[in-house]
């Protein structure tokens, strides 16, 4: 695998590549990598005759400085479990190549991205989508892949990024990947290495309870199976709901009657001590 720390010495390796028309399939990271990020690579591979990874914790997608400074950050593990992957391209910047000192301190995009980052994490973390349209944009142009890989546990920002190929008219095909879970159930996350052994333990609960809230669709109405959901979370001792949505499928429009939307989506963010989690389930499409 190689790996290239500067922007100057990956266009340098990407002008070679590009001769041979070769097709590239990325995968934007921000390290701490698990068999999520793994399974995404993966599929780079399968379809691309080369794939790229980058890992940078962006400091603009953070709207607390405290959870930027603790995100786990162990690249020398995440190099190991790329190698394994047969991952072919490492592009790893420093802050001064994403955000050099000479750009206005951390820039961010001015897309509008309507009710898209409005709801959810758009409201609970202000400013958040701005950085992470900012960042992949970035990333787009300098990696230059013909597709992108990303896990639908990130369900809203799935959408975004999907938004802003569209409205920049980026050639990108935006793919999205399935989540994989723990076999508790737990959606595979950065932010799990974070948790205590009894935070680990309850937060297993947070799927197994939007399962069961599928299962309750016939019987009871948007409103019920959201207050059911809160309630339900919020008996264990760790865990403290953040917000739970069921959003039409396609526009994340909030919605409140089953026959409202053609398909829906019921999202949610947890706080597990001070680690906070997100994972979604697919009502109904």
């Amino acid at each position: 695998m190689q790996i290239f720390y500067n922007i100057a010495a990956y266009k340098a390796w990407h002008a070679k590549l590009k001769s041979k028309h070769a097709s590239i399939g990325f995968v934007a990271t921000m390290g701490a990598l698990h068999q999520g990020h793994l399974s995404l690579i993966a599929s780079a591979n399968q379809e691309n005759e080369c794939s790229v990874c980058s890992i940078y914790v962006n400091p603009t997608q953070f709207n607390d400085s405290g959870d930027y400074e603790k995100y786990p950050r162990i690249l020398d593990d995440d190099i190991a479990a790329l190698e394994k992957q047969n991952c072919d391209v490492l592009f790893a910047p420093e802050s001064g190549e994403m955000y050099p000192a000479n750009e206005e301190e951390a820039p961010r995009s001015k897309l509008n991205l309507g009710v898209l980052a409005e709801v959810m994490e758009g409201e609970f973390r202000p400013g958040h989508f701005d950085g992470v349209v900012t960042i992949v944009e970035k990333l787009f142009r300098i990696i230059q892949p013909q597709r992108a890989y990303f896990g639908e546990k990130d369900y809203q920002q799935l959408a975004v990024i999907r938004k802003m190929n569209q409205e920049f008219g980026l050639p990108i095909e935006i793919i999205g990947c399935p989540t994989i879970r723990e076999n508790d159930g737990l959606a595979m996350s950065s932010r799990n290495l974070l948790l205590s052994s009894a935070e680990r333990t309850e937060a297993s609960a947070i799927y197994r309870l939007l399962v069961k809230s599928k299962e309750q669709l016939k019987n009871l109405e948007v409103q019920q199976i959201k207050q059911r959901l809160i309630d339900d979370i919020n008996r264990f001792e760790t865990l403290d709901v953040e917000y739970i949505e069921i959003a039409d499928a396609q526009t994340l429009k909030p919605i409140d009657s089953w026959d409202s939307a053609e398909s829906a989506v019921c999202c949610v963010a947890v706080l597990s001590g001070n680690v906070r989690l997100i994972d979604n389930i697919m009502l109904y499409n």
